[in-house]
């Protein structure tokens, strides 16, 4: 599978996965809405470093636009897409619940029907550990029932996968479906807590924690999620759900104890409740991808963290 077609390119994981993709000696074309959810600028930095590739060709669009997207899937004849375009965010889908009904569902289902038309044999989806709502079976396997999502953002990404297998079933699309767990490092998204963390402590602004600080997150370096993509790319499994994760939790106020150390800034806590739609652990339970992927993740918070401190102070020391 040397063409591959990526909705979502300028976003974080999709920059991230086509610039390692293309240095594999892939071809890329990518697509992606430059939406201003958060800043755009951000988005158009990562999609011109892609384009120094050669390998690297782009278009610009909304997934809502069918014949546009079948256009260019028509054109560039891909071996396999990459869906992971998406309006993310769980807080936000509180506010806005119809941009999440409109890109995150009719824009998937625009993908398989595409696929389905240009005869696209392989699709990858982008899932959310969010999915597993308020399961309190830890850590959350690929089997553990996910009837409780708390917000539209989680009910649409479960809806895409439900669909995913319909179009398995009845076309003989073969999907491979990941499910990542909070996802951070250089490039990151400007609405995530360790972006919202770091810039607001180098303002000498206060951060807000949440659930009184007892929050506990499966911190995902951006390099093995990549790595752990490409791995289910290669790989030829007709239908599969993996978590992708780091397989530990880590701490909410340990967390910002590293980011402390590596600013050498000391946060200004406001400590509040729980918001609606967040859940106060995730936990992944990586044994499936460990053993049909050979998933490995390598890189801890600590090491994390400070690639992206490095990365920020340098983005924006002007």
């Amino acid at each position: 599978m040397k063409r591959v077609y990526i909705t979502g390119t300028a976003g974080f994981i999709g920059f991230h996965l086509a610039k390692e993709m293309l240095s594999h000696g892939f071809l890329v074309q990518g697509f992606d809405g430059f939406t201003d959810y958060y800043d755009v600028k951000l988005k158009r930095d990562r999609n011109a470093i892609l384009l120094e590739n050669k390998n690297f060709s782009s278009t610009e669009g909304l997934l809502e636009d069918k014949e546009n997207l079948l256009l260019e899937v028509e054109k560039f004849k891909p071996d396999i897409i990459v869906h992971l375009a998406a309006q993310a965010g769980v807080r936000y889908s509180l506010e806005n619940p119809r941009a999440y009904i409109d890109s995150n569902i009719i824009g998937s289902f625009n993908v398989m029907e595409v696929a389905s038309e240009c005869n696209v044999k392989h699709l990858m989806m982008a899932s959310t550990s969010s999915v597993y709502g308020l399961s309190n079976q830890v850590p959350f396997s690929e089997k553990t029932s996910i009837d409780t999502p708390i917000s539209p953002y989680a009910t649409t990404k479960r809806t895409c996968e439900l669909m995913c297998h319909t179009y398995y079933s009845l076309y003989g699309l073969k999907c491979r479906i990941l499910r990542f767990f909070t996802v951070y490092g250089p490039w990151g998204r400007p609405d995530m807590a360790l972006f919202l963390f770091t810039k607001a402590m180098i303002n000498n602004e206060h951060i807000k924690v949440f659930n009184n600080g007892n929050m506990q997150r499966d911190f995902t370096y951006i390099d093995d999620i990549v790595k752990g993509f490409i791995s289910a790319i290669k790989s030829d499994y007709p239908f599969e759900i993996f978590n992708l994760g780091y397989g530990r939790t880590v701490e909410l106020l340990d967390f910002i104890k590293i980011l402390e150390f590596n600013l050498n800034v000391k946060a200004k806590k406001i400590m509040l409740p729980i918001q609606p739609g967040d859940v106060p652990s995730t936990w992944s339970d990586i044994s499936k991808a460990k053993k049909m992927l050979n998933y490995n993740p390598q890189n801890d918070v600590k090491i994390g963290i400070k690639n992206f401190v490095d990365w920020y102070l340098e983005y924006y020391k002007d």
